[in-house]
């Protein structure tokens, strides 16, 4: 099949998304499959900034929320532009937000829609719409737009295939996320590497966040839990590979508590990188939460931390439950808890054969569950049977 993958956000770009689409990509090609990628980042740069950037930014400081609403709206415009120039040329799209969906079905190709969560709540939830605001309504209106209208829906976790139930009538698919395995291994190379390179002391334990630096990651406790393990370690240092919203508040946190020497802000990390940064880590951290009806998915950045042989502790909240088992392949905490997320930080360090049996049930997980062309196959049948449903019309 030749397939067009869709979204309005650039691609690559910072996060799970885009990790999802390479990695989905990469699979589909190794199954025979011509995959193409069309995103906010293949149109022309001045359109982009004049057309889809510019005017929201400005709009937004007046009334927050409709300069959000004016971006999404124009990338979507500028998508359906490019979406005309590639008619003919596909036999299924599989978009990647909402505002992909509804541009993608205009073109009559069968689409696939991927619900990655939910977009009215996570707009809320990183600041850039207000609750129940004529903004908000208009998103959730669009969901159900792109649900209603896609010839299948493929949901990464069964909350979100739930919501999409409950928000429209219409039965998804569940394909949890995952990682290519074998790009994802424990290695002694690869964070002797990455110490190097990110000025990371060689003997220090490192705690490591692979997350953006926004609410609904939870990254603010596990600078206000190092105070407590660095009583217990005092040569433990906190990297958050990382940029979004929150890093005011871990740089504020820091100061306050005199931990400035101990915790280190890296901003976006290339992904080949991140995979030594992995390897160097002790403990990788995913501390999400509940935020504004906004719970983790199935998270990427768990996943990898689980391929990478590293021992991972987690909020107990969304997905991230559907992962672990706790005590057995990961440490679930309670959300927000930060004397529970600093004991279970300190019980890693302080028994190394016990991470390491973590990490080792991890990695053997991820190998039989979250295997990336296992998922590939799984959509290619969804894409197929999408097609064959068109054809039989």
């Amino acid at each position: 099949m030749k397939i067009l993958i869709t979204t309005i956000f650039q691609y690559p770009h910072e996060g799970g998304l885009s990790t999802h689409v390479a990695t989905l990509k990469k699979g589909l090609e190794e199954l025979g499959h011509t995959v193409d990628i069309l995103s906010f980042s293949d149109m022309n740069p001045l359109f982009r900034k004049v057309y889809a950037q510019a005017p929201g930014f400005l709009l937004n400081k007046v009334n927050k929320g409709k300069g959000q609403l004016l971006n999404d709206r124009q990338k979507r415009k500028l998508l359906s532009s490019y979406l005309e120039q590639k008619k003919g040329q596909y036999d299924v799209i599989n978009s990647q937000d909402v505002y992909a969906a509804t541009a993608s079905i205009k073109t009559g190709v069968p689409t696939v829609a991927t619900v990655h969560g939910y977009f009215s709540f996570e707009a809320i939830s990183r600041g850039a719409i207000v609750k129940g605001s004529a903004e908000d309504k208009e998103i959730l209106e669009t969901e159900k737009q792109a649900y209603k209208g896609a010839a299948k829906v493929i949901a990464v976790d069964k909350r979100i295939r739930k919501y999409i139930m409950d928000q429209t009538g219409v039965e998804a698919f569940t394909i949890k996320n995952f990682i290519d395995v074998n790009d994802f291994r424990p290695s002694k190379e690869d964070s002797a590497a990455a110490r190097k390179e990110f000025g990371i002391p060689e003997n220090a334990r490192m705690l490591f966040v692979p997350r953006r630096l926004t609410e609904k990651n939870g990254v603010s406790y596990p600078a206000l839990a190092l105070e407590k393990v660095l009583a217990k370690h005092p040569d433990t240092v906190l990297v958050y590979a990382g940029t979004g919203e929150q890093q005011g508040r871990i740089e504020e946190i820091a100061a306050k508590h005199g931990l400035k020497g101990n915790i280190m802000l890296l901003g976006s990390v290339p992904h080949e990188k991140m995979k030594k940064l992995y390897a160097a880590a002790d403990v990788v951290l995913v501390p999400s939460v509940h935020s504004y009806g906004v719970e983790e998915a199935t998270s990427i950045s768990a996943l990898e931390a689980m391929g990478s042989g590293a021992p991972v502790v987690a909020g107990a909240v969304g997905g991230l439950k559907e992962i672990f088992e706790d005590k057995k392949d990961g440490l679930l905490v309670d959300v927000e808890n930060v004397e529970e997320l600093a004991g279970a930080i300190i019980s890693i360090l302080a028994d190394r054969e016990f991470g390491q049996k973590l990490a080792h049930l991890a990695r053997t997980k991820v190998e039989e569950e979250y295997s990336h062309l296992a998922a590939a196959k799984k959509y290619a049948e969804i894409y197929a049977a999408a097609l064959s449903q068109k054809q039989s019309r």
